[in-house]
Formats: structure tokens, C-alpha cells, sequence
């Protein structure tokens, strides 16, 4: 990738004579920054398509299937504050290389993993890794893009490549298992990760907030364990049951957990997350529409890499190219988004592309068993679509919204949204989907999972197979219907934030 290195060969304007000198290699470092922004998204979903081949080679139930998938991400969200502040203390550039080395450490894991329980555990590092990669990419960005209308472009390239990394998991995931072992998928990071680190020696400046901030030691913890308890309680809720006493019992102490979190911030003379940021009605609400955005995205991305494979009977590699639709429709977005807010606003940009989602969901929801790959190519390119125009203009505007020496904290802030909505997605759609999908079931082995029942049609009679199947893939699909209106729900709620709080053109 090569990059012009002068704002004037960009066509720009000229800095202001008071603002900083932009740094010559800008466009260099961000296709450094790029690249492990790149390979940490894409570890989101690469995992999605390799479902069916886990299940089978680590005898993983769906619960342990969820925590595979959810494992990374929830470490990845937690630790984003933390992080933020980390590379806001110690150096951005330290923060980068520092969270390559643990996300390679990881991935080696994670390929390595014999048991479920492993790769569960590798995932989390991978994820802790992670956690120190993103914010330091866009806090790097933001020190070294001093022109504001060379940013909003730098902005809107790091935004493509974040959706477009989580678009793509799918296919790259599929072309790797159908030509290696499911291990590849991660060990295909490693040299990813070397790249990384040598561009980042060479290519990335050094960059620190102006004042260094203390470590919040309480905050982490209570940050970590809130967040933990949440997911695991919307995990377990899909095997116990939604009403049962022990899901309400995690629930209650996840409300804790969190509400002493909050606490805990307000009380801080130096606090992790500063809440006076949501104060400012642009940055809430473009926090929260990213945050419904990555949810549904996450969510429609696990079911539908399941319906693929277990419904319509695709092989790994052909889910994976089936998802290409959607990927290819973000990529093209996520630069109109940024057009459409320079013409018309960041409300116009932001709501026009959440309504997009929104419809993309809601037709996604009115699928059953007799679906075929048509439906879902249109729901898939609609939701992509209005991640795309949604992405770049909510992200300009959240770090609008920060002062310079914020920029590493905000930056995180902003990316744990992203994330927590990514693991929430994943838990709470394939938890109604498992729950539904468990009721509609006979009773027995067949009720684990729509892969445990394909399994067992393939030793069954003829009719008892094809009718096992059938009514396998009316369960599954009826089960991400509903997972997926609630998205839809979601996305619509806060579109309506976003038009109360957001700018118009002016």
C-alpha cells in the first residue's frame, strides 16, 4: 500500500501556522496502524466459520462454543480501558508492540489447543493482546494526523478497515480450513504480527498523552469483573433458561459488579472512564450508535455462519465466500459515509445508515426453514451497508468531541463500546437462538445444538433423517429470527438518540 507523504500532494489545505508539524511518514504509519488494527478485528469472526469443525474436533457443546467465540472479544473489551490508560502512561508505540507480541503469543496458543478449555484460555490472551493494539492505533492516528481534514480521512480508512476486518473473518476463516487443519486460523496471524512489529519500529513515532494519568487498579478489576458476569450471564441464560433462579442471580450480580464500577469512577480523583465524557450528547451518541451497529453485525454473523453450513449445507469455504457480499457492501460505504456527512451532516450520515441496518435486520428476521441463500445475501449487504455509513461519521464524531491529552482513554472508550456490543451481539443473539432452537427440539442429544442434530440424521433412515433435518433447520433459523428483531429493535432506538443528539449540516 503506498501513501502520499505531503498534504499537498493529498491536495490539502496547509495546517495552521500554530498547529503541530504534521509528521512526513503520516501515510506510512497508517498503513502500519492499518494492518494491526486489521488482524485484530478479523479474529472477531474468523472463528464463526470454524463452528461446525470446533464442535466436532473438541466435543464442544454450544456453550462452550459461545465462550470460543466471546472469550477474546470480552477480554478484548474489558481490558480496553485499562489499556488506553496504559498507552496513554507509558507510550502508544510501547502500548502497540507490547499488545503484538501477547496477541501472537496467543494465536501460537490458540493453534496448539488440544481441549475446548485451551483454546478458550488462548482466545482470552489473544484477546488481552488485542486490548493494548486498538487504542494505541487510534490514539497514534489522532497524534500524527494534525490537519482536521486530513484526520477525517485517516478516520475514515481506519474505520473501513475495522468493519471490513470483521466482514471478511468469515472468508478468510473458510479458505484457510478448507485447505489446513482449523489450527491455521490462527497460526495465519503470526507472520501477521512480525510484519507488525517491524513496520512499527521503523514507521510509528513515539506518542504519550501530555500528562501521564494514574492506574486505576480498582476500577480495572470491577471493569473486568462487571463485564465478565454480564456475558456469562447472557451465555448461561441460553442453556438454564431466562427466568430460572440462577440466571437472575448473575444478572443481579452483574448489576452490581457494574453499578460499583460506576461508583468507583465517580468517586476517583483520576478515573479510568471518565463518565463526564457522555455529558456531551455527540459523543453518546455516536458511542451508541457503533455500539448497536458492531452488536448486530457480531449477532447476524454467528447465526448466519451456522445457517450456511447446518441449514443450507455449505462447506466452510463456501459460507466463507458467501459472506463476501457484505463485506465488499462495507467497504464501499464506509467512504460515503464520510461524504454524506461532509454534504448533509453527521445526524443525516448516522441515521440514514442505522435505518439501512435496521431494514437489513428486519428482513433478515422474516427468513424460515425453506430459506434460501438469496434472503440472506440482501439482509447481509443491507446491514453492511449501513455499518459502512454509519461507522467513519460516529467515530469523527466521538473523538471531536475529546481534548488531545483524552484522546488514548476516549479513543479506548469508544473501541470498548464497539467491542462490548461485538460480545453482547454474539451472546445474547446465539442465546435466544440456542434457547428457541432447545424448546422446538425433541428431547435428548438432538436439542444440544443444530450441528448435534444434522449429526445425528446422518445415521438415521431416509425419512427420519430428512425429517431430524427439517425440523433442525425450522428450530435454528425461527431462533435467530428472534434473536435478530431484537437487534433490529435496538438499532431503531438509537437511531432515534441519534437524531435528538447529533448535529444536523450545519
Amino acid at each position: 500500500m503506498s501513501f502520499p507523504q505531503t498534504a499537498a500532494a493529498r491536495g490539502t489545505a496547509t495546517p495552521a501556522p500554530d498547529a503541530p508539524a504534521p509528521y512526513p511518514r503520516r501515510w506510512y504509519t497508517l498503513g502500519v496502524l492499518c494492518l494491526s488494527l486489521l488482524v485484530i478485528v478479523v479474529d472477531t469472526t474468523i472463528v464463526n466459520v470454524a463452528i461446525p469443525t470446533l464442535a466436532a474436533s473438541l466435543d464442544a457443546g454450544s456453550g462452550a462454543l459461545a465462550w470460543i467465540v466471546d472469550s477474546y472479544t470480552l477480554v478484548f473489551a474489558a481490558l480496553l480501558l485499562p489499556a488506553g490508560s496504559l498507552g496513554d502512561r507509558y507510550g502508544r508505540r510501547r502500548a502497540l508492540s507490547a499488545g503484538m507480541l501477547v496477541f501472537g503469543a496467543g494465536s501460537l496458543g490458540a493453534a496448539l489447543s488440544g481441549t475446548a478449555a485451551q483454546l478458550i484460555a488462548a482466545r482470552a490472551v489473544m484477546g488481552a493482546g488485542a486490548a493494548l493494539i486498538m487504542p494505541a492505533t487510534l490514539a497514534l492516528l489522532t497524534a500524527v494526523f494534525t490537519d482536521p481534514a486530513e484526520r477525517a480521512r485517516a478516520v475514515g480508512l481506519w474505520s473501513a478497515v475495522s468493519g471490513l476486518g470483521v466482514a471478511i473473518g468469515p472468508t478468510a476463516g473458510g479458505w484457510l480450513l478448507q485447505h489446513f487443519s482449523w489450527g491455521a486460523i490462527f497460526l495465519v496471524n503470526v507472520p501477521v504480527v512480525a510484519a507488525a512489529l517491524a513496520g512499527a519500529a521503523f514507521l510509528v513515532p513515539a506518542s504519550s498523552a501530555p500528562h501521564r494519568p494514574p492506574l486505576d487498579a480498582a476500577g480495572t478489576v470491577l471493569a473486568v469483573a462487571g463485564l465478565g458476569a454480564l456475558t456469562y450471564a447472557v451465555i448461561q441464560a441460553g442453556e438454564d433458561g431466562w427466568a430460572t433462579t440462577g440466571t437472575l442471580a448473575r444478572f443481579a450480580a452483574a448489576a452490581v459488579l457494574l453499578a460499583a464500577f460506576g461508583y468507583s469512577q465517580v468517586r476517583a480523583a483520576a478515573p479510568m472512564l471518565d463518565l463526564s465524557l457522555f455529558r456531551d450528547g455527540r459523543f453518546t451518541a455516536a458511542v451508541a450508535s457503533v455500539t448497536v451497529m458492531f452488536f448486530g453485525l457480531a449477532g447476524v454473523t454467528f447465526v448466519l455462519t451456522q445457517i450456511y453450513q447446518f441449514v443450507l449445507g455449505y462447506s466452510p469455504l463456501q459460507a466463507g465466500v458467501r459472506a463476501l457480499p457484505g463485506a465488499l457492501a462495507l467497504a464501499a460505504a464506509s467512504p460515503l459515509g464520510t461524504r454524506v456527512a461532509a454534504r448533509f451532516g453527521i445526524r443525516a450520515a448516522i441515521t440514514a445508515g442505522m435505518l439501512t441496518a435496521a431494514a437489513g435486520l428486519a428482513w433478515f428476521a422474516t427468513a424460515d426453514g425453506g430459506s434460501g441463500y438469496g434472503h440472506y445475501v440482501v439482509a447481509s449487504v443491507l446491514l453492511s451497508a449501513g455499518i459502512g455509513l454509519t461507522m467513519s461519521p460516529a467515530t469523527q464524531s466521538s473523538l471531536s468531541a475529546l481534548p488531545p491529552a483524552k484522546t488514548g482513554i476516549g479513543s479506548a472508550v469508544s473501541n470498548t463500546s464497539r467491542n462490548l456490543g461485538t460480545v453482547l451481539g454474539v451472546a445474547l443473539v446465539g442465546s435466544i437462538a440456542a434457547t428457541v432452537y432447545s424448546g422446538r427440539m425433541p428431547a435428548g442429544p438432538a436439542g444440544e445444538s443444530v450441528g448435534a442434530a444434522a449429526g445425528i440424521a446422518r445415521h438415521l433412515p431416509g425419512p427420519s433423517a430428512a425429517a431430524l433435518r427439517d425440523t433442525a433447520a425450522a428450530a435454528f433459523v425461527h431462533g435467530a429470527d428472534l434473536g435478530v428483531l431484537v437487534t433490529a429493535a435496538a438499532v431503531l432506538g438509537t437511531a432515534a438518540l441519534v437524531a435528538r443528539h447529533l448535529p444536523g449540516r450545519r
